[in-house]
């Protein structure tokens, strides 16, 4: 390692130039990855709901349905708006009451089933069906095309809409993320660092290695917008502890050694060693998402993963060519810091230890219960701004149609007529269904069988499936929809075994079903990956159980305090935030503890060695926590998303949470149990 680091230092120049040269490339891919709004798609393929959704999509070509409510609108000029929809490339065609019957005809004089799907108040319902799934550009375009010919007596809702919305907000807001995560870094950077030059240099370090991973991520094919939003943020705030440990490791062997590039190369060197089991344990967090069966997991964890290894890769290259090239502008503009010496906090910790120890026992119990019932949603409408067009439109469908969601079912075209007929009027029957429209119902009493309209054939009848639209007024994910759906279900399978129920509600069934199961697979694969890593960097079988619990402590506080303040949070934060806050933060108990075994080697006794220890570490440990704070707290507060700003607001309150533990709580269990731990960890002292 030291002579890598030694050829860093030497050819400095080359590595700033092979490094700006790389970002050529990694812009390009950046540019060039497309993005997947759509957290529906990461379902597995085996369920049930998404083989019906390949059904929609491949014979009734329904991978995606918009619902568009149109207020005091002539008959004649709703047809004239539904044939300039018609007309838009990637329509596959829309279903109005034009299409079952001549529209002079008086609503009044209508079938009551036709009419109540159609008609409410002044209002007309029109649908629209897309070719392409719901978040595919052709669906995207063809959503703005249908906007851009809406007055405002249309509104325009459905998945898809409120994709489109979503993308605008999310491409709009996430710059300005990036931007503010910048501006506070560097000014928690410069009231904590000795330098005004320094948090720019570390900025342009990570700056560069979050380029690379953005670019990188063009071999994935795709991205989800959630990494986007947040990947450059995290990453930033998980990797800064790493150059803050290069730039002091440096400036110590500055004192030793007035050669700036052999100091370098020494700093490098011992970086690199004392890292590689903070960046392992980081790496492994965010790994342990990949065990989801939620493919949102291996996107978020993957790219994460790879933002940490090419974050430590830029920290012992380009961060120590940057701070050699910058050497003297670095020192001619020093100035003192904001934080103290830690001097009294360090005495104040050592001599209550045992008292830090009770509650950090203490803690646990109001706080596992906290973690345990905090409310969760599953809906992306509820993370949207109330003010967005498809949101309002949502509201129209709700209040004017009682319709929330709509369900889709598939079932074999040999099911018999009759039976068929029978399903629909058990399902009619449930708590919360408005209507079901099916081919078998509307035939018949509505529409004689040689009328039938050979669109409405297309629509619900076509290569051996039969499909039935079930409104529904509950609303996705809660306990009253899924027992709707669970009791849908059953009819169906009693009719049709291979009946499939799919549409936005069946969907996030699914999705409420695996993310209880995906949370404990995450908790457990992260902990354990973790605790191995730490295991074999001590050679300890004790550390890791301190360590981790530790760290545990800090996330059953964060996460059990939405109880106690009676906030909702999305469940990507339930299944992600013990994740992110564990990997990212047990680099700060990693380096106390390896301080402390350092300073018992040395020859101190448990109580002096740990003094050291803690006026050694405070200081990288609280300017690391600030400002993985500082870059995520600012995005918490400026997003209009909820689910951006429930994430960023969590990891940042994390960040803190975990500093005071380890630097409270972590040096009393290290002081409780230094006995039990050199008993059981390979050559803890040198003796």
């Amino acid at each position: 390692m030291k002579r890598f680091a030694r050829m860093i230092v030497k050819h400095r120049k080359l590595v700033l130039i092979i490094g700006i040269l790389l970002l050529l490339p990694s812009l390009y891919g950046m540019t060039n990855t497309r993005v997947n709004y759509d957290l529906l798609t990461y379902l597995p393929e085996e369920l049930d709901s998404m083989k019906g959704q390949e059904v929609l999509d491949d014979v009734f070509h329904k991978a995606a349905t918009g619902l568009l409510v149109i207020e005091d609108m002539e008959s004649k000029d709703v047809l004239e708006l539904k044939q300039k929809i018609d007309n838009i490339e990637g329509v596959e065609k829309t279903l109005w009451i034009s299409d079952l019957m001549d529209i002079t005809i008086p609503k009044e004089f209508l079938p009551s089933d036709i009419k109540d799907i159609f008609y409410s108040g002044d209002s007309t319902l029109m649908m629209i069906e897309f070719t392409h799934e719901s978040a595919s550009d052709e669906t995207q375009t063809a959503i703005k095309d249908i906007r851009g010919i809406m007055n405002k007596q249309c509104f325009l809702s459905g998945m898809s809409a409120i994709l489109r919305d979503t993308i605008k907000l999310a491409d709009k807001e996430t710059p300005i993320y990036v931007l503010v995560a910048v501006i506070l870094a560097v000014i928690v950077l410069a009231l904590t660092l000795e330098s005004t030059i320094v948090p720019f240099i570390f900025l342009a370090a990570i700056g560069m290695a979050i380029v690379y991973n953005f670019g990188t991520n063009i071999f994935f094919g795709e991205i989800s917008y959630i990494t986007k939003s947040l990947a450059a943020v995290l990453q930033l705030g998980v990797t800064m502890d790493f150059s803050i440990f290069l730039l002091h490791r440096y400036e110590d062997e500055l004192k030793i050694s007035n050669n700036k590039e052999e100091a370098m190369a020494v700093a490098i060197t011992k970086t690199a060693t004392s890292i590689a089991g903070s960046s392992l344990t980081t790496i492994a967090g965010f790994l342990a998402l990949a065990v989801m069966k939620l493919g949102l997991g291996k996107d978020i964890g993957f790219v994460m993963a790879k933002g940490v290894f090419l974050g430590v890769v830029c920290t012992i290259t380009i961060l120590p060519a940057f701070i050699l090239t910058f050497n003297k502008l670095i020192h001619r503009f020093n100035h003192g810091t904001v934080l103290p010496s830690f001097n009294k906090t360090t005495n104040f910790i050592i001599k209550h230890y045992k008292k830090f120890v009770v509650l950090f026992i203490l803690l646990f119990i109001p706080f596992i219960y906290g973690k345990s019932n905090t409310d969760v949603y599953y809906n992306l409408d509820e993370s949207l701004p109330k003010n967005l067009d498809s949101i309002i439109a949502l509201e129209k469908l709700k209040t004017g149609y009682d319709m929330t969601t709509t369900h889709m079912i598939a079932i074999d075209s040999d099911v018999p007529s009759y039976q068929a007929k029978e399903m629909i009027g058990k399902i009619e029957k449930l708590p919360g269904v408005q209507t079901a429209i099916g081919y078998d119902k509307l035939v018949g009493p509505a529409i004689p069988y040689e009328y039938v309209p050979e669109k409405l054939t297309d629509i619900l009848e076509k290569d051996g499936y039969k499909l039935v639209l079930v409104n529904s007024s509950f609303k996705a994910a809660t306990d009253e929809q899924n027992k709707q759906l669970q009791d849908i279900n059953d009819i169906v399978k009693s009719y049709d075994e291979n009946g499939m129920v799919t549409g936005e509600g069946a969907l996030t069934k699914d999705l409420v079903e695996l993310a209880d199961v995906d949370f404990k697979n995450v908790s457990i694969a992260s902990i354990a990956a973790v605790f191995v890593i730490i295991l074999l960097v001590f050679g300890s079988i004790s550390i890791p159980i301190i360590l981790v619990g530790a760290i545990e402590l800090a996330i059953f506080i964060n996460m059990g305090i939405p109880y106690f303040t009676n906030t909702t949070i999305p469940f990507v934060s339930s299944i992600v935030i013990g994740t992110i806050q564990l990997g990212a933060t047990v680099d700060y108990a990693i380096l106390l503890t390896t301080r402390f075994r350092e300073e018992i080697r040395h020859g101190h006794d448990k109580f002096e060695a740990m003094r050291i220890s803690l006026l050694g570490s405070v200081k990288s440990i609280v300017t690391s926590a600030l400002t993985f704070f500082g870059a995520t707290v600012g995005v918490g507060f400026i997003a209009d998303m909820e689910m951006i700003k429930s994430l960023t607001g969590m990891i940042s309150r994390g960040a803190i949470i975990s500093m005071f533990v380890i630097i409270f709580m972590l040096p009393a269990l290290l002081l409780l149990f230094e006995g039990f731990i050199s008993k059981t960890s390979r050559k803890w002292s040198r003796n």
